[in-house]
């Protein structure tokens, strides 16, 4: 029996129409007489979901005993009885409800489909049936998303399918919406019902949350389409790329225009909208460093500034390997640089950008040229074998000759010309070995010479009589000479070997130790000092009207802050950044470590600045929190000391009023009035003085574990109208870290400003747990305030939008923000669905016991 197909309606959030498209597909195949039935379907009381039921068939569910409650679930068994075409299936993530009687496998749970735990299980059953299915699943219940999600909704989802589930599925199409039309659609109560329109906005329909999930849907169901292309490509036998997507291979080898060519790489791929840019760094296949890490380094951050991936391969081959790998991503495009050959050059080898573009086939190829292209005659590489080898190999060669010859004479008898031509060709091997290729030809020349006069006849001239003895000459001559030249390469390739697994090690060790140490730039010096072989390591600053002063050193008698010594000459002075300077006390550095001294002078260039910039964020830290410190203390004097200084003022004038007489039910009220008035200004006063208590300059808040609903509920008592407050806020909700005297001038002023500008309608609180943060919302139902007026609000002295002129002096937003700031919490302002300003106060969770022993 066929095994069934799946088509899956993937959607990007809730609420975006997968049950609508997969019921619009239903009844497209019903007018074309295809078998459907709704195997189950869940309408979330929607009533156009509802409408789009009818005029199908739909199947009885399958009812089931749990909990003292009868639910219903998807009836796998009645699906395999009826035997449809096509049956439709909601929900594809759903975890199925486990019966009361499950343990004995009687009752209504069981039958087929009753033992799986999951719904897509269940589809796994009937598509083995030979049943098509269709059904649905949103983004964020993909298992490899989960964590992705939760990051960013602060919701995990208990509900989840297998990624392999979904890839698996014949047809999977996405049922898409702006965040923008699925929000109005929230707010018109399409999705949820009304009592839970304002609590999902404000949490996991908030418009980032939408456009993050937008994107991962996206670039999910590109990853599988791209994917499928791949698949069939190989499945297929097709090697040559398809042009399905732009895709540019920009091919570096870290040599000048390197930049030039990723830059136009990143233009030709910009022309193309929606085109990959993809750059690709070939190095020897040998293992051996052929690009300054300072370069590659540069380039991989132009590469990531441009929007492209860094591929970094090997190979023999460089033509060949760009090739290959231009044709493992599918490229349509190769940007490759103009050699830098003379004509010679490129007549005696093609150069790289000749062979990738003679075997590009289908691949369009891009010759720039750049900065670097010019051709010319190159400096060759310096830094051969030490001299000290060189003049030894010259010294074994004369005294090796020598000895060999006065030997060979000796016995002139006993041996051949063949004989001595091997002899002399193991002796210039030996002298490859030793000092490279000058030696060597010195003892090949000199030695092809001395067989000749020696041992060839006729002896004792240069002429040789024989014809082969020429020959046998002639070609030891170039024997040696080949051979002097292999040899004397492999042991440059050694000593450049043996220097890159040094320098490689070095730097592995010198980044793998910085990363634990809690003083970096001192763990450089001294590391620097160990492994260079000098005896101190210093960071200086060279100040233009002063003398130059330590940054950091490894010696003692060099303190942070003091001079440096001016009758030191260093052994090495590298500038690593505007008057900073890496200086190393000892003896010269060798040409082969300079690599490593520009490394360490890169490091310690980066570790400066970073710890300049942690010093800078901790002055301006510190000068934010006096400002804070200061705004705040000021604003809530005048602002809050204001209303009960009226109010005594007031009464006491009445009562001390001449000629007016009080009956002692009014006079009795007066003093009240006037006590209560005593009592909060001398709250306001001691909570002030409590909580203006600078250290160092700043204001400090004194955080506990505060329960937001008890704290809540306190501030809403002392308001001007509590009753026209609805405090809508969980029980279970977590503990948050704040201070409570600051929590409570906070809440007052924006319940108070919520009332002062809601008109006749009740102000609303409501709360939620959102990742690690708490957020809790001051709901009105005013006029709103315009978008580009939602920051001026919280300026001292400003009635801006919602707030009517001549009420006020406008401080109450910025004490409430100031003093949330403060507290290390956000207070920002939204739009109230329907009309309305919401104030978003976001305070972080308290320390769990574990944390706070930590």
């Amino acid at each position: 029996m066929a095994r069934g197909s799946l088509r899956i309606y993937l959607g990007a959030a809730p609420g975006v129409g997968k049950t609508v498209a997969m019921l619009d597909e239903a009844h497209r195949r019903l007018s074309r007489g295809t078998d459907v039935v709704v195997g189950y379907v869940e309408t979330h009381g929607r009533a156009h979901t509802a409408v789009m039921l009818e005029g199908l068939e739909v199947l009885p569910r399958r009812e089931v005993d749990h909990r003292g409650s009868r639910l219903t679930e998807l009836d796998v068994a009645g699906v395999l009885a009826r035997r449809p075409e096509v049956v439709l299936v909601d929900e594809l993530a759903h975890t199925n409800v486990t019966p009361d009687d499950a343990a004995s496998g009687s009752g209504t749970g069981a039958g087929a489909g009753a033992g799986h735990e999951k719904r897509w299980q269940d589809v796994e059953e009937l598509l083995d049936a030979g049943i098509d299915v269709i059904s649905t699943v949103n983004i964020q219940h993909l298992e490899s998303l989960n964590d992705v999600v939760e990051s960013i909704t602060g919701i995990r989802q208990q509900e989840t399918v297998p990624d392999e589930v979904v890839r698996r599925a014949d047809q999977v199409q996405l049922v898409d919406m702006s965040p923008e039309a699925l929000r109005r659609r929230m707010a018109h109560g399409n999705i949820y019902g009304p009592d839970k329109v304002d609590a999902a906005l404000a949490n996991y329909f908030r418009t980032g949350n939408l456009s993050a999930l937008r994107e991962i849907a996206l670039l999910w169901l590109a990853d599988r389409v791209d994917e499928a292309l791949e698949r069939y490509r190989a499945d297929q036998g097709i090697s040559e790329p398809w042009p399905a997507r732009e895709r540019v291979v920009v091919a570096l080898t870290g040599g000048p225009g390197s930049e030039t060519l990723l830059r136009r790489g990143a233009r030709i791929a910009t022309r193309a909208s929606g085109g990959d840019l993809i750059a690709c760094h070939v190095r020897s296949a040998e293992g051996l460093a052929t690009t300054e890490p300072a370069v590659l380094t540069r380039l991989r951050r132009l590469a990531a500034d441009l929007g492209a991936e860094f591929h970094d391969v090997s190979g023999h081959d460089v033509a060949e390997a760009i090739l290959d790998h231009a044709r493992g991503v599918n490229a349509t495009q190769i940007v490759v640089g103009v050699s830098r050959r003379s004509r010679w050059q490129q007549i005696l080898r093609p150069s790289i950008a000749s062979e990738v573009a003679d075997g590009s086939g289908e691949i369009d190829v891009h010759l720039v040229s750049h900065e670097g292209s010019r051709v010319g005659r190159r400096r060759r590489r310096a830094g051969g074998l030490p001299v000290r080898r060189v003049v030894g190999g010259l010294l074994l060669a004369v005294v090796s000759l020598a000895a060999l010859t006065g030997l060979l004479v000796a016995t002139r008898e006993g041996h051949t010309l063949s004989l001595d031509l091997l002899l002399y060709l193991a002796l210039t091997v030996a002298c490859a070995l030793v000092g490279g290729i000058w030696p060597a030809l010195f003892c090949a020349v000199v030695g092809s010479l001395v067989v000749n006069w020696f041992f060839t006849e006729p002896r004792g001239t240069l002429t040789i009589s024989d014809p082969p003895n020429a020959l046998a000459l002639a070609v030891f001559v170039l024997v040696a000479m080949a051979v002097s030249s292999v040899v004397n390469v492999a042991a440059r390739r050694t000593e450049q070997a043996v220097s890159a697994e040094r320098e490689s090690a070095a730097l592995a060790a010198m980044s793998r130790d910085l990363l634990a140490e809690p003083r970096p730039l001192p763990a450089l010096l001294d590391r620097a000092r160990g492994d260079l072989g000098m005896r101190r390591a210093v960071l200086g600053e060279v100040h233009p009207d002063g003398p130059a002063t330590v940054v950091a050193s490894t010696d003692p008698a060099l303190p942070t802050g003091g001079l440096l010594p001016t009758d030191t000459t260093w052994a090495v002075d590298v500038a690593v950044d505007d008057g900073v300077h890496l200086l190393l006390d000892g003896p010269p550095v060798a040409a082969e470590d300079q690599r490593v001294v520009n490394a360490y002078a890169a490091h310690a260039a980066i570790l400066h600045a970073r710890e300049q910039l942690v010093r800078a964020a901790r002055d301006a830290a510190g000068l934010a929190r006096d400002n804070a410190a200061r705004t705040t203390l000021l604003a809530a004097v005048s602002h809050d000391l204001r209303t009960p200084l009226s109010s005594i003022k007031a009464g006491v004038s009445t009562l001390r009023q001449a000629g007016l007489d009080l009956s002692a039910d009014d006079e009795a009220e007066l003093l009240e009035s006037v006590e209560e008035s005593a009592d909060r200004l001398d709250a306001l006063i001691g909570n002030l003085l409590d909580l203006s208590r600078l250290e160092t300059g700043a204001l400090r808040a004194h955080h506990h574990s505060v329960d937001l609903l008890d704290a809540v509920v306190s501030t809403v008592r002392t308001t001007s109208e509590p009753g026209r407050v609805d405090v809508d806020l969980e029980a279970d909700l977590p503990l948050v870290r704040a201070d409570l005297g600051l929590l409570d001038r906070v809440l007052a002023n924006l319940v108070e400003n919520a009332l002062r500008h809601s008109g006749d309608a009740d102000v609303r609180l409501t709360a939620g747990r959102i990742g690690s943060r708490v957020e809790l919302r001051v709901v009105d139902r005013g006029p709103g305030v315009e978008d580009a007026d939602k920051e001026r609000i919280f300026a001292a002295f400003q009635r801006v939008g919602d707030s009517p002129q001549g009420d006020g002096l406008g401080l109450g937003l910025a004490v409430a923000r100031g003093l949330t700031t403060v507290m290390g919490g956000t207070l920002v302002p939204e739009d109230t669905p329907g009309g309305g300003l919401t104030m978003v106060v976001s305070l972080p969770l308290a320390p769990t016991d574990t944390e706070e022993d930590a």
